[in-house]
C-alpha cells in the first residue's frame, strides 16, 4: 500500500510584503536611493527573473541576516523589441511588446518584495520610502488575491 502525502497551500506559502513603487528613476538609481534611505544593501543579481522564454526582469537583492529579511527589488516592466521584415511600404520596422511581472498592476514601475515573518510592513519604512524625492508614490499590495503571484517566486 502506498502512502500519499499532500501539502496544503499554506505550508508552501512564503511570508512576504510587497510594496508598489512609482518612480521614473532607472533601476540602478532606485536601488542606490533605497539603499541610502533604508540603510540596506541591495545589489544587482547575476541572474534576472525569467518568467517565460519571452522576457526577463532585472532584480536587486539583499539578505538582511540581522533582521531575518530577504529584500528583492524587481523591475515590473520589460519591453522586448523585435525586428520585423516586410517587403512593402513599412519595411524593416521594429515592434515592441510590453511584459509585466504583475499584470494586474501595469502602472507600477517597481516591486519591492520583503520576505519576513510578519505580513505587515513597518509604517516607518513606508514613510521613509515616501520621503524619497524621486518616488512618486509607494503602497503595500495585498498579495492574497494576486493572480500572478507565482511570478514573484525567485
Amino acid at each position: 500500500m502506498i502512502t500519499l502525502h499532500k501539502f496544503s497551500d499554506d505550508f508552501c506559502e512564503e511570508n512576504y510584503v510587497l510594496i508598489a513603487l512609482h518612480s521614473d528613476l532607472e533601476d540602478y538609481a532606485l536601488a542606490y536611493t533605497l539603499n541610502r534611505a533604508l540603510k540596506i544593501s541591495l545589489i544587482r543579481s547575476k541572474t534576472d527573473l525569467d518568467i517565460s522564454n519571452e522576457t526577463s526582469f532585472p532584480i536587486y537583492e539583499w539578505k538582511d541576516k540581522l533582521n531575518e529579511r530577504y529584500w528583492t527589488l524587481i523591475v515590473n516592466t520589460s519591453i522586448k523589441e523585435e525586428y520585423l521584415e516586410f517587403h512593402d511600404l513599412f519595411s524593416n520596422e521594429t515592434s515592441s511588446t510590453v511584459y509585466h511581472v504583475i499584470p494586474e498592476y501595469k502602472d507600477v514601475d517597481y516591486l519591492l518584495k520583503i520576505e519576513q515573518e510578519e505580513d505587515e510592513i513597518d509604517s516607518d519604512m513606508l514613510d521613509t520610502i515616501l520621503e524619497i524625492p524621486k518616488i512618486i508614490t509607494a503602497y503595500q499590495i495585498e498579495t492574497n488575491n494576486l493572480k500572478s503571484k507565482q511570478n514573484l517566486i525567485i
